[in-house]
């Protein structure tokens, strides 16, 4: 087990543990009795806390989901209030929290290749609950954008703030052409990525329909 996850709760080191798991293999091919092996549990703590693998991989989610959801949507509050009508601070917003997270020690870049898997996976139920779950904050961005964008029709805006999403992830995961150069921090390109990302995304958005 690894140092940093022994003086985690129970709970936690089997999410830890498949969060690793799933960001190596993904989710079908990753069996319970993986995880516990990995988070040095017995099978029954993993039927106590979530009940099913279904519920695992739906907790994997809500744990970092639900706190970038948060940050986005007060990040986006702000972009709206602090400079209104402008297109970057609002892409900012939806970007910066997901850097935040790549970020995080424990565990923040396997999360971004979990979240490519589900892209990769066609796993229906994942599907439902982030929908149902995070849909709401896909459309505040979407009406954000729109006021900075009125040209644009629902349909495309909702393509191109897929885009954007798939885009990050892919970024984030860094699985891109661009290898961070030698000397520099993994953070400071992560940084560059994210910057160039939302220049990129404002002049997609702004292109017409």
């Amino acid at each position: 087990m690894h140092t940093h996850t022994r003086n985690f709760s129970t709970k936690d080191r089997i999410l830890y543990a498949a969060e690793v798991l799933f960001a190596q293999q993904g989710f079908a091919a990753t069996s319970l009795r993986q995880v516990t092996g990995r988070a040095d549990v017995n099978i029954a703590a993993v039927n106590y806390h979530f009940g099913s693998k279904e519920n695992l991989v739906n907790e994997v989610f809500r744990r970092r989901m639900d706190t970038m959801s948060e940050q986005r949507l007060a990040a986006l509050e702000a972009a709206r209030k602090d400079a209104p009508g402008q297109l970057e601070p609002i892409l900012a917003a939806f970007v910066e929290p997901a850097l935040a997270m790549a970020q995080d020690r424990h565990g923040g870049a396997d999360f971004i290749r979990v979240i490519a898997r589900a892209y990769a996976e066609s796993n229906a139920s994942l599907r439902k609950f982030l929908s149902d779950r995070y849909g709401h904050v896909l459309r505040e961005f979407a009406k954000a954008i729109s006021e900075c964008a009125p040209g644009l029709g629902k349909e495309t805006l909702y393509f191109r703030l897929d885009f954007l999403a798939g885009a990050l992830t892919y970024a984030m995961a860094d699985f891109g052409l661009i290898k961070r150069p030698t000397g520099t921090s993994e953070a400071s390109h992560r940084q560059r990525a994210a910057n160039a990302l939302i220049r990129f995304a404002a002049a997609g958005f702004q292109a017409e329909d």
